[in-house]
């Protein structure tokens, strides 16, 4: 299974190659389990999450308004207020003290105005940020650019193989100390979360990409900086390994469940479906939330991007279909 592509590699990318691993976790969040062997075809993976200047390239080619750009459609959020119907996005700001975590409506709020261009809201700007991921981007503002670009969104699997670089069970995409030697090698949160942050890796917010070492295949951020889109519908937890086949064999590129398996049950009278977000983000911090490994992930719904998510890009040979209805 160590077979590698034989397709040149563009610019940017790095030709990943087919393999087995034991994707999830039984060690951590229940979502993550239960960890399962699994295998993947080899594919091409961007070496960073897309740039603002990257994005920037391609709402120039295409006029594409992100989600964050437009306003929202009164019948799809019944109830609503409608002074939080206008185009905006979500934004996160550090509180002034310590607050109950099990909120993060004290962290996060809808902010009118921001999106990509605007990652704080109106008055700021991606000025002297043009290498640092793009964020604020929904599922579709994603989805059309990896189709502008001839590239696709990568699996859940295809992910999370390729964070891990290599490591076969390894708590990190580098190891298994969050800083090893003292070393910070992921943009995380040091301090107590949302109100203190250390800054001991020189970041209070996304950094430019390629500030930290690249993994075992070559990819840059990973794990911290921002969260990443990948094509799989949320599932609670990963599928149990089929019975029926020997403990030996892995599933052949595992999808997750169809898209009516993904809407939040705490929340039934919302019907937007949710993809897995990967690599936790900036915000990710020992105190609060260890997602920043590669087994991690996350649910997030299709319409909303954040102050932290962004997202990557995959080619397969042959055009293998990386989508699910």
């Amino acid at each position: 299974m160590n077979k590698q592509m034989r397709a040149p590699v563009p610019a940017g990318m790095r030709a990943i190659p087919a393999g087995r691993f034991v994707m999830g976790s039984d060690s951590h969040y229940p979502e993550e389990a239960p960890a399962h062997r699994v295998r993947v075809a080899a594919f091409m993976m961007d070496e960073t999450a897309v740039t603002n200047r990257q994005f920037a390239a391609f709402v120039q080619a295409t006029g594409h308004v992100t989600v964050a750009e437009r306003a929202l459609d009164p019948a799809v959020y019944p109830g609503a207020n409608p002074r939080d119907l206008v185009p905006g996005s979500m934004v996160f700001h550090m509180t002034s003290g310590p607050v109950d975590t099990r909120d993060f409506r004290n962290w996060w709020s809808w902010v009118p105005g921001a999106c990509w261009r605007h990652p704080e809201g109106p008055g700021s700007s991606v000025k002297g940020r043009k290498d640092h991921p793009v964020v604020h981007v929904a599922y579709e503002d994603a989805e059309a650019y990896a189709t502008w670009a001839g590239k696709a969104l990568p699996t859940e699997a295809e992910w999370e193989y390729a964070a891990r670089g290599g490591l076969e069970g390894k708590e990190f995409a580098w190891g298994d100390e969050l800083a090893p030697r003292g070393r910070h090698v992921a943009n995380t949160w040091q301090g107590a979360f949302p109100w203190q942050n250390l800054l001991e890796d020189g970041h209070p917010g996304t950094c430019p990409v390629r500030s930290f070492p690249a993994n075992g295949y070559g990819l840059y951020e990973v794990c911290g900086n921002v969260w990443e889109w990948t094509a799989d519908w949320y599932g609670a937890k990963h599928a149990p390994a089929n019975a029926e086949k020997p403990s030996c064999c892995a599933a052949d590129n595992p999808r997750g469940p169809a898209m009516v398996g993904s809407f939040d049950p705490d929340q039934p009278n919302v019907t937007i479906p949710r993809k897995v977000l990967k690599g936790g983000s900036f915000l990710c911090a020992p105190s609060y939330c260890r997602r920043y490994r590669p087994a991690a992930r996350h649910p997030q719904m299709v319409d909303t991007g954040m102050s932290h998510l962004g997202f990557r890009c995959v080619i397969r040979p042959g055009g293998r279909s990386g989508s699910r209805a």
